[in-house]
């Protein structure tokens, strides 16, 4: 699979065809797997703490999910085939989730919600078997893991946000028992109904981002990232350019 690196992480040139059909091997394996759907700022925080890229580095899939990241590799000479959004790719494997018998854990999010967010989501998918929910509020991390393993899930939604739902899969991906665990940020506030996506027309557009800082101007301070992310990377691209000239 061909893999392009941007600030240090190695993101995989797949489409969401080819990334579904990865997570449905993954989950029918023997050899369990975490999966990461890095956006910018998720890049630029390792950048700024590179203790932080093994996190990203280990997991089975890398997947673009953030209209930034796709800006980064045309500009670094190295596109990315298409954007990933991390939701719609853990939509999808619910879909296949609920038609082929796999049992889900729902894990993050404020008391209630992931709760709130399986059933709506078996309102949408009849058969699908939410083995167990979890929300994110919780200090000791073995009993969580304990409770995937006893639920016998298996697939994992972790979505408790960067870096800590990474640090949660690496850790525990082998000790919950999943066969696959997929990290999904804030998304099971919008399974739940409690949040809602951008409409389309911002989404084809790229502005998904825009629209959530209208609705929440408080995000202003992370936004503000991508700017600088996107800045680096120009740097970067500026920088082996100069080293090229200097060869020749």
């Amino acid at each position: 699979m061909d893999r392009v690196e941007i600030l240090g992480v190695s993101f995989d040139n797949v489409t969401m065809g080819k990334a579904l059909a990865h997570l449905e091997a993954v989950v029918q394996s023997e050899k369990p797997e975490y999966i990461v759907t890095p956006n910018p700022e998720m890049v630029y925080a390792c950048y700024q703490d590179p203790s932080l890229y093994p996190l990203l580095r280990d997991a089975g899939l890398c997947v673009p999910d953030g209209i930034g990241v796709i800006y980064a590799s045309r500009i670094l000479g190295t596109p990315l085939s298409e954007r990933v959004p991390g939701i719609e790719l853990g939509e999808a494997l619910i879909k296949w989730a609920s038609e082929n018998g796999k049992r889900v854990f729902l894990l993050g999010a404020k008391p209630g919600i992931a709760a709130q967010a399986g059933e709506k989501l078996r309102e949408k998918y009849p058969g699908l078997v939410i083995a167990g929910t979890h929300d994110g509020y919780f200090k000791e991390d073995p009993p969580v893991a304990a409770q995937i393993r006893q639920a016998q899930a298996d697939i994992a939604f972790v979505c408790m946000g960067f870096p800590r739902q990474e640090k949660f899969m690496r850790t525990y991906l082998e000790e919950s028992g999943a066969k696959l665990m997929l990290g999904l940020g804030g998304s099971l506030d919008v399974f739940a109904g409690t949040v809602n996506r951008a409409p389309d027309a911002f989404n084809r557009l790229g502005l998904e981002w825009f629209y959530r800082l209208l609705k929440e101007p408080r995000r202003i301070g992370r936004m503000m990232k991508l700017p600088a992310f996107l800045f680096t990377v120009i740097g970067r691209k500026l920088t082996k350019a100069d080293k090229r000239e200097v060869k020749k």
